[in-house]
């Protein structure tokens, strides 16, 4: 009779063959695992299907949510999922950062969040050259950065807020030093401010400042002429001539009689000839009625313009007025009937052009 006992050398096999098993379930389960890692982490999962790259904005204050909802409104996942199990092994789902950032096609999962984790965004070149008052100001800003215009207005218009920073109201342009500056998009309205005043100090070196004293002049004079210049001539080699006009206008006690600041007062852009009403405007900025210089720049000048002020060319001129053919230089004059003999042929060629 045979025993039912496992023969001794069947029991020594499966000694061997139970641990093979295990290891080899246990290695094809790692490797599933890894293959699915691999699938979900460093597997491209960005397709942008054609395109090389996109830009996203993330507001302030969104949280993972509204992330997932800006990436699927820009078609950029091929997987969600994969994506929301990457950021919750990244510890981004309550990291989330604010800005603008440029998603190149083919990236991995690994690569977005590591990019949005970081905060590594697309700076933004701002720039606001030619701005004519400080609602245009606002409004060229906030089209560039998150803080819209309304909150740069209120900045604009708060002179206990502008006083940290030695400006008012009437004067915010002396601030804004025109050049491209980059910054990140989620800069906030005082952020900004606070940008442009650390700009506006190292554009007054010691170099400008010496300038100034040796001119006797602030920087909010040199600016509000600056800007009455740039509206008077956009040709750069008589910028110094004109500027020495008013100055030599200010010296004497004279008014300016600035026709680009009575446009300003009247804010109307589209006057091209003034006439009798536009000069009885009740307005500070109306330099026919008033001497001196008005309240503030009206508008960002140049930095040429700028320093066209500062290196003025001195000179016994005290009248110009544009040249007759037109072409946006000028006559200038010492006397008064020497102007009036500009002037008339300047009014001539208008109204031959039929400008009124």
């Amino acid at each position: 009779m045979k025993s039912s006992q496992p023969d001794p050398l069947c029991r020594r096999r499966l000694s061997y063959v139970a641990p093979v098993i295990v290891v080899t379930v246990t290695l094809a389960m790692l490797l599933i695992l890894s293959a699915r890692f691999y699938y979900y982490v460093k597997y491209p999962n960005v397709d942008l299907k054609g395109r090389a790259s996109v830009i996203i904005y993330i507001p302030t204050g969104t949280d993972f949510t509204g992330i997932l909802k800006i990436l699927k409104e820009k078609s950029i996942l091929k997987n969600e999922k994969s994506f929301i199990f990457t950021a919750e092994r990244k510890h981004y789902i309550k990291r989330v950062k604010a800005g603008k950032y440029r998603i190149h096609d083919g990236i991995s999962n690994n690569e977005l969040v590591g990019q949005l984790r970081l905060g590594r965004q697309e700076p933004v070149h701002l720039s606001f050259q030619s701005a004519r008052n400080i609602a245009e100001l606002a409004g060229r800003l906030g089209h560039q950065v998150e803080a819209d215009s309304a909150s740069l207005m209120k900045l604009f218009l708060d002179n206990s807020f502008l006083d940290r920073y030695g400006i008012n109201t009437y004067n915010v342009f002396v601030l804004f030093i025109p050049n491209t500056y980059l910054i990140f998009w989620n800069t906030s309205a005082t952020q900004l401010i606070e940008k442009m005043s650390a700009e506006q100090k190292a554009f007054w070196n010691a170099k400008r400042r010496k300038q100034l004293e040796a001119n006797g002049m602030s920087i909010q004079e040199v600016v509000t002429i600056a800007s009455i210049v740039e509206k008077e001539t956009n040709k750069d080699f008589e910028k110094p001539d004109i500027a020495g006009v008013y100055i030599n206008r200010l010296r004497k006690g004279w008014p300016l009689q600035a026709d680009p600041t009575v446009i300003y007062a009247w804010q109307d852009y589209s006057i091209k000839r003034l006439t009798e009403k536009h000069l009885k405007i009740q307005s500070g900025y109306n330099t026919y009625l008033h001497t001196g210089l008005p309240p503030g720049p009206i508008c960002i000048p140049s930095i040429s313009t700028i320093d066209a002020v500062l290196n003025f060319r001195n000179h016994p001129y005290m009248y110009f007025c544009a040249k007759e053919d037109l072409s946006g230089s000028h006559n200038f004059a010492v006397s008064l009937a020497e102007h009036g003999r500009n002037a008339r042929k300047y009014q001539k060629a208008l109204d031959q052009m039929k400008i009124k």
